[in-house]
């Protein structure tokens, strides 16, 4: 569970124009959710959210002195969908740093902001719960650090039993990392949920860029022990993490000969493991007794011994720390260190397992089908397997850590439009149910999974699909069935009368293709087809006009539509 943090609402800090025009923004995106307009805040440009997300509504805060990144936002009133995403351009296996922003401000005319889930690619990341904060005049933000497991990142928000109302976002942030950052993480296991980020010392406003280049946040933190001010710059380059220059003008320490005790962070922690960064610097002018020598202790445990801190700077790391309820530190001092212990600066972060996600090959087949549908499902965005719970409307999928889609079933959806190439890409999926696909003028072109249907592609009023798993290791990959009028001028079909009298205008078996071969069955080649209910289905293809007869075609087990009837043809 993430560990909520929290933002001034009116916090604003000002910088001069020559200062702006001198500084290289951070390498990302900055999102303004439900904004009209790109505007640049203090060196950063941020833009509208139309380019990231196809779903919810945006609205407007109309608060008096609202900074302008909070001052809208979006939110999400679909409940049926499963998740509601932004999709971030991204390089494959770099590091990113990725923070929501919330204010509530009671765009839906409400009084108590609504609890819901967030998820990053196929992990669901925390619960966002901004109460608390709003009501003491607050916004929250949650961190994330992860790596990008493909060429976009998916941050997305999702109903959990707990939603009232409406999910929103005000602001989303994605910002390149450097790859030596945070490199004691394996982040192909991993990410890292922000709990907790300060400079000790310090009072104040939160330092964020230009000081730090990433924009990460550094809170100030000051408690009961002495606050001392650094003589001597470090260089923030030669640190692990790239801290800023900022995070070392300041310290908390204590009297020779003393343990300097520090309780933080100020909230108790669930049971977990955590990533623990401490930055420590003497503060004194460098000399040959510039040196401190001291233990540190996290809750009674040892996490460095006999750590040597001089004017350069030194920051200790422990990836894989248990943590729970209060944290303290205590450094204590070697005997005959002839100053007390110092500490300017922490990062503390909730490891986070990933939650696996869904095989490459699949997610670009069904990223593809979504694009072709004039209409698709509103939670077609993200992840399409992942979290389980969030999978896209209409898929069901395999276990493991890496997920293959096995079925896909959009009956009553009232889904339309074209059928791309890449579909024939899903080979895990065993069934699509009922009438997967039934649209209305629209292009069938030549695919991998319609060869047959040569090299001129072929137009139909309505068409309807269905996989069908065959009885024996022979699995046909496709098989279309039409009905109404076929438009296409290399075909003849011929109208007759059922068994009930209806009238159906009926083509050739079109296309089919093996498990075990990638060329079509041959034209006028029987078949024997089985459902999964074992009803067998023998049919004769029709190919370049050539005519045979299709015998009983019996639709009981299927239940597709357009094929309630049993019929005769003869094509």
């Amino acid at each position: 569970m993430s560990r909520l943090s929290f933002l001034l609402v009116f916090l604003l800090i000002s910088l001069p124009p020559s200062l702006q025009a001198s500084l290289s923004p951070p390498r990302g995106f900055s999102i303004n959710c439900g904004s009209k307009n790109v505007e640049n805040i203090e060196g950063i440009e941020w833009i509208t959210d139309d380019s990231f997300v196809k779903v919810g509504n945006a609205t407007d805060l109309n608060i008096p002195g609202i900074v302008p990144v909070l001052s809208s936002l979006r939110y999400f009133p679909d409940k049926s969908a499963r998740k509601y995403c932004y999709v971030i351009p991204a390089a494959k296996g770099a590091k990113y740093l990725i923070r929501t922003t919330y204010y509530y401000g009671g765009f839906d005319g409400g009084n108590e902001p609504p609890v819901f889930d967030q998820i990053v690619g196929g992990t669901k990341w925390s619960t966002v719960d901004t109460s608390e904060n709003y009501a003491k005049g607050l916004a929250s933000y949650y961190e994330i650090i992860m790596a990008s497991p493909g060429k976009a990142l998916s941050v997305c928000l999702a109903r959990n039993e707990h939603t009232m109302s409406s999910p929103f976002i005000s602001a989303l942030e994605v910002q390149h990392l450097e790859g030596s950052m945070y490199n004691s993480t394996d982040f192909a296991m991993y990410a890292l949920s922000t709990v907790a980020r300060h400079r000790f010392g310090h009072g104040g406003q939160i330092t964020s860029y230009p000081d730090d280049p990433f924009n990460r946040y550094w809170e100030p933190f000051v408690d009961a022990n002495p606050v001392v001010d650094s003589q001597t710059n470090v260089t923030s380059f030669e640190f692990w993490n790239l801290p800023p220059a900022m995070a070392f003008l300041k310290a908390l320490t204590t009297s020779r000969g003393k343990n300097l005790t520090i309780q933080w962070p100020a909230v108790a922690l669930p049971n977990a493991s955590y990533y623990l960064a401490l930055y420590f610097q003497d503060n004194r002018s460098p000399s040959p007794f510039s040196w401190r020598v001291f233990d540190v202790l996290v809750n009674g445990k040892t996490f460095y011994s006999g750590l040597n801190v001089s004017t350069g700077g030194v920051v200790v790391v422990g990836d894989n720390w248990p943590l729970s309820g209060l944290t303290e530190l205590k450094l204590t001092p070697a005997v005959g260190s002839p100053v007390g212990p110092v500490i300017n600066a922490g990062e503390l972060s909730l490891v986070v397992p990933l939650g696996g996600r869904t095989l490459t090959r699949d997610v670009i087949a069904m990223e593809a089908l979504a694009r072709s549908f004039d209409n698709p499902p509103s939670d077609w965005s993200g992840d399409p397997c992942l979290p389980r719970q969030n999978a896209w409307t209409g898929l069901t999928c395999s276990g493991g850590k890496i997920m293959r889609v096995v079925s896909l079933n959009l009956t009553n959806y009232g889904i339309s439009g074209s059928i791309p190439s890449s579909i024939a890409k899903l080979t895990a999926i065993s069934s699509m149910e009922q009438t997967l696909w039934s649209y209305t003028r629209h292009e069938l072109t030549q695919t991998s999974s319609f060869s047959a249907l040569g090299k001129q592609p072929a137009k139909w009023n309505n068409f309807s699909i269905t996989r069908i798993p065959s009885e024996t290791s022979r699995v046909i990959s496709f098989f279309v069935k039409i009905s109404a009028e076929q438009q296409s001028p290399r075909s003849t079909s011929r109208q007759s009368k059922t068994e009930k009298g209806n009238h159906y205008s009926v083509s050739s078996v079109l296309g089919f293709s093996s498990s075990n071969s990638t060329k079509p069955f041959p034209a006028a080649k029987y078949l024997n087809l089985a459902t999964q209910q074992g009803v067998s289905w023998k049919l004769w293809s029709l190919i370049s006009g050539r005519t045979k007869s299709v015998t009983r075609m019996q639709q009981s087990a299927l239940s597709c539509e357009g094929f309630t009837e049993i019929m005769n043809q003869r094509l």
